[in-house]
């Protein structure tokens, strides 16, 4: 079966999330793709986050009509994992502590898998520019297939520039690429990205809070469900 995994902080999780997931999921014939809040985003710890419970509870709204899609609790606060060998080939418990980084994410939902599923983590084209920077970014591209949601003014050698530079193709090879828009398949030696065209949307998390601050409604960005869990706990309002 081939297994989605979309992360991310989803303080609130928005329409382009689940665009990014349906278009995935039809491209690739997705079985399950696993929604995973994040408790601690590297990338996020110098400014406030809504509260693990909150974001998780927006998560399960979002994906209750949807059988493929799944809340999961990979990164949740307190998550105790079984690595696939501890010492002297026992299992050994490790309990998640600090950020949540993507490589141990990625590992911890394989344990859970068949050999043959085959894992696509997806992406949007912002984040994906960053991935040289990431956690083991490396061993991450070797763990899985990457789905990249593409946007309007990126090329093919923007997405190859952006991976690591140990799998990054020379300029010599990406160069070509530069008048080529970022669409299609690029497959390299310990890399393999699928580009996704037309499923941005103009949604931001920035732009939801301050429609929430100015009391304007939350459709356009959001679930239902969710905008009326927004309102319920009075998310948002602070800041």
């Amino acid at each position: 079966m081939n297994i989605g995994l979309l992360g991310g902080t989803f303080d609130p999780i928005h329409h382009g999330h689940l665009a990014l997931a349906r278009a995935a999921k039809e491209r690739f014939d997705l079985g399950r793709i696993h929604f995973v809040p994040a408790n601690v985003p590297p990338h996020k710890q110098s400014r406030a986050v809504t509260p693990y419970f909150h974001r998780y509870a927006m998560v399960v709204l979002a994906t209750m009509g949807e059988k493929a899609f799944v809340p999961s609790v990979l990164e949740a606060p307190g998550v105790v994992t079984t690595p696939v060998s501890g010492a002297k080939g026992r299992p050994a418990k490790d309990e998640v502590s600090g950020a949540n980084y993507s490589i141990d994410t990625v590992k911890r939902l394989k344990q859970s898998l068949k050999k043959i599923d085959l894992v696509f983590f997806l992406i949007g084209m912002d984040a994906f520019s960053e991935i040289a920077h990431w956690h083991q970014a490396e061993a991450l591209f070797r763990e899985c297939e990457f789905i990249v949601a593409s946007r309007p003014g990126y090329s093919l050698a923007d997405v190859a520039n952006a991976l690591p530079e140990k799998i990054r193709p020379p300029q010599s090879v990406s160069q070509p690429f530069a008048k080529q828009p970022a669409t299609g398949d690029l497959v390299l030696r310990g890399a393999t990205i699928h580009l996704l065209e037309n499923v941005n949307q103009a949604v931001s998390a920035t732009a939801i809070r301050e429609a929430i601050v100015a009391k304007k409604p939350l459709r356009r960005f959001v679930d239902a469900a969710v905008e009326e869990y927004i309102k319920k706990e009075g998310l948002y309002l602070s800041r």
